[in-house]
């Protein structure tokens, strides 16, 4: 077994590998939980002096970084090496500024699982749209994030 595949279908690993992940060690971006099917992930933000801008509130880039490739991975998780997830497009809208502990929760359901496979099954591309709020300690919206993803069936060579 190759590490991809020891690292999509052991989900303590994947929280530990993408924790020490060098863009998400250096920001401060930590991976607190994956669920035993890869359908929920939350992620953290600390503040510190190298994620903070200068109004002395999270830098925007980071609050992106935290929530950038989870939504593809847990994707790819579920349906597997048999299908080609990119991300495609994000938006991000800064709500209100955010300091202290910041969080994310990624999830996606059986349904949309269940989608991206019945919408992929003739060869199409399927390209959703999921949505994330980083929240700060007292559960209020610091940004919401749109991520577009980009699902098909690889082809065969």
């Amino acid at each position: 077994m190759s590490f991809r595949e020891k690292l999509f279908s052991n989900p303590k690993l994947f929280k530990r590998v993408m924790s020490l992940y060098p863009p998400f060690l250096g920001a401060g971006v930590r991976v607190t939980h994956v669920a035993d099917d890869f359908s929920e992930v939350v992620v953290e933000l600390r503040m510190n002096p190298f994620n903070r801008n200068a109004f002395g509130t999270h830098f925007g880039g980071s609050l992106y970084a935290m929530t950038d490739p989870f939504f593809a991975l847990m994707m790819f998780a579920r349906l597997g090496k048999g299908y080609l997830v990119w991300d495609k497009s994000a938006q991000i809208d800064f709500v209100r500024p955010g300091t202290g502990v910041v969080t994310a929760s990624f999830r996606l359901s059986e349904e949309q699982f269940a989608e991206a496979r019945a919408a992929t099954q003739g060869g199409d591309k399927f390209e959703p749209v999921y949505q994330v709020e980083v929240k700060d300690a007292k559960g209020k919206v610091v940004a919401r994030v749109n991520k577009t993803l980009y699902i098909r069936l690889r082809k065969e060579r």
